[in-house]
Parts: C-alpha cells; structure tokens; sequence
C-alpha cells in the first residue's frame, strides 16, 4: 500500500513532537505536551479516513484535519511564547505543518471544495 506524501510528513511531524515532549518539564508534559500529541495524531487519522474514504466523503475528512492543523499551529505557538521548547525544534515543526496545510488545501481544491 503507498503511503501519501502527507501521511508521512504527518509521521515525522508526530515523532517530532514525542521528541519534544521527552524533554519538557513534568508540569508541561502532562497538559500541553499530551495536549499536542493528541491533535497530531487526530490530524494523521482525519488524513487516513480522507485517504481512503470515497469521493464524496473525502471533503470531510480533509476539514476536520485542517481544523487540527490549524489547532496544532495554535499550540506550538503557546509552546513559544512560555519559552517551554526549544525554538529550532518548534520552528521546525511549524515548517512541517505549514506544509501539511498547503497539502491538505491543495486536496481539498483537486476535489472541487473550497
């Protein structure tokens, strides 16, 4: 089975974010750590079910994984402004999920959504 370019940045993405989370304090790993882990991995499941979900269903999908990325971006932005991580890890885990956003409207507009 192919695995889609989105699903394996999507991957990287979460495996980052374990990364990240390994190494935060105890009080920030329990809440905005798990917090964040949650919503990537939601995010890779809305992809998933997009993936192979017929036509007509796809939009829904590609939504709700949109409303998680965009969730996400919110997130690592707190994860800045407490200073919790370190800013090379988060800025590169923002490039990722841009990216992940421009894949997922990129979808969306070949389905004929908006």
């Amino acid at each position: 089975m192919d695995t889609l370019p989105i699903i394996y940045r999507a991957y990287e993405l979460y495996k980052k974010i374990i990364e990240i989370n390994a190494g935060l304090e105890k009080r920030w790993r329990y809440s905005l750590g798990i917090s964040l882990e949650q919503t990537i991995l939601q995010l890779l499941q809305e992809i998933i079910m997009a993936k192979h979900a017929p036509k007509n269903l796809k939009p829904t999908y590609l939504l709700r994984a949109l409303g998680n990325q965009e969730i996400a971006v919110l997130k690592l932005r707190l994860f800045l402004e407490l200073s919790i991580a370190h800013e090379t890890k988060i800025s590169q885990c923002q490039a990722i999920l841009s990216e992940i956003g421009r894949m997922l409207g990129g979808w969306l507009k070949s389905l004929g959504a908006s």
